[in-house]
Formats: C-alpha cells, structure tokens, sequence
C-alpha cells in the first residue's frame, strides 16, 4: 500500500503552493516523498511556506507571476534549470473577483480569466518537454488542474468570471487529456468545496456568511489540507494509473445533495 501511494524519486511542481489549497498539496507530496517545486509571487509567503515543507522532505521555492505569459515563460524556464524531468504538475493558481451582474468590470473578467485558464493552458504547454522526458508507459507524469465546484453549479457569490473560468479549467482538463493520453501523461482536475484560503476567507471567518455555507455542506464543515492533499497524492501515484481527463469532487457532499 504504501509503495502505491509513494511518490519517493519524483519531482513535482505546485503554483499557488505557500498557501491555502496549494500549500496543503505540496505538503502532502512531500510527505509522500517527491521532490516539490512550489511557486508564488510572494516571496515572503514562498520562504515561509519552503520552510515548513523542508521539515517534511526535499522542497525548494520558485518567485514568479502567472498572470502574464512572460511569468509563465520566466517560470517554466526556472523549473527547466533546476529538473531534468517533471513527473507531476499542479495547476493551482488562480484569482477570484466578486461584483454585481449589472456592474462586473472588465479587469474582473480579464484577470481571472487569464491567470486561471490562459495561464494555466500555457504553463502546460511551456512543461510538455519535462513532462515527456518523465512520462513512460509504466510509470506516467501526471497533471493536475485545481477547478472548483463553482464551475460545475451556480454559487451563491456573484463570482460569474471565477465560476466561468472553473467550468473552462474541467473542460481544458478534458480537452488535454484526450490529447496527452498516447504520450503517457494522465491529466484531471479536482473541483474542491470550502477549505481555508484567502480566497475563501470571507466565508469562513464571517459568522453569519459561514453559518450559511455550513448548512449547504451535509458534512457540516469545511475541508482539511489533508483531504484535499491526499486527493491530489492519488491522482500523482501508481494509485491513480488508470484515471485521467476526470474531475475529482472534494466539496463534503454539496453537489450530491443539490445544494
């Protein structure tokens, strides 16, 4: 079992991974023995955060800004520099915006769109050559899009760029799946529920908007970094060998209960 699970001798790169979702999947590699790359564009956040993974296993910390193309480029070629090869690829960054139908402004719409699908596509990309070099029929790389519920149900938020560029992130996810399968590199996202992240801050530190939200979640909490992790460990392993263009629901039954 724990041979299935084990990552031990691959090297994994998380975005968004000194906080929150992210940092929770890199903890979780590294305790399951890969070498972790993590990114974020705040450098006393990434120190922080390789600080703490470095007391779990081998993690090094990358400074870059997805939300351009030059960032993705100046990222994939830090990782080029520093591996020869990319077993496992988590695309976790992203962005949020909240305002009205009547009044969502442009810049909502482009910057998340951006960061969170069009970044995303082209940080694959920029990786294929590192992804190919790992990927073999025995032992595939794997990517691993983070989606969210709110791109497969209507939230309560007024979040409709963030909703829309989740629904486009399971969709590119099926998209490079397909197309990725003959080269041995398996590709599916995990749509999470309510965990701990700035992003989701107002909800859970709000005493009446997190009243609200536990009573959509039948579980009656919200995730932990290790449920979350553990998902991701899966679709990285041996384990998760047979699963790709699939998008994992970790939300605590709120889709299955139609809330």
């Amino acid at each position: 079992m724990n041979d299935l699970f084990s990552l031990a001798g691959r090297t994994a790169l998380v975005t968004g991974g000194s906080r929150g979702i992210g940092l929770g999947i890199a903890t979780e590699l590294v305790r399951a023995g890969a070498r972790v790359l993590v990114c974020s564009r705040h450098e006393d956040e990434l120190a922080g955060a390789v600080d703490v993974l470095s007391r779990e296993g081998e993690a090094e910390g990358i400074v870059a800004d997805l939300a351009a193309l030059a960032g993705v480029e100046a990222l994939a070629a830090a990782v080029t520099e520093r591996t020869e090869r990319l077993d496992v690829l988590v695309n976790n960054a992203g962005a949020t915006w909240g305002a009205s139908i009547d009044d969502f402004p442009e810049v909502g719409w482009d910057k998340v769109m951006d960061l969170n699908v069009k970044s995303l596509h082209y940080l694959t990309t920029s990786l294929l050559p590192l992804l190919r070099a790992a990927a073999t029929p025995e032992l595939t790389a794997r990517v691993i899009n983070i989606a969210s519920i709110d791109g497969i149900h209507a939230p309560m938020m007024d979040n409709s760029s963030y909703s829309a560029s989740k629904a486009a992130v399971i969709q590119l996810t099926r998209h490079h799946a397909r197309r990725l399968a003959p080269e041995h590199i398996l590709v599916n996202a995990i749509a999470p529920g309510l965990f701990a992240s700035k992003m989701s801050a107002f909800i859970v530190e709000t005493p009446e908007v997190n009243e609200l939200a536990m009573g959509t979640i039948p579980l009656g909490r919200i995730g932990s970094p290790e449920e979350i992790g553990g998902t991701a460990v899966w679709l990285a392993s041996r384990a998760g060998g047979y699963v790709t263009g699939a998008t994992i629901v970790v939300d605590g039954g709120s889709l299955g209960a139609g809330r």
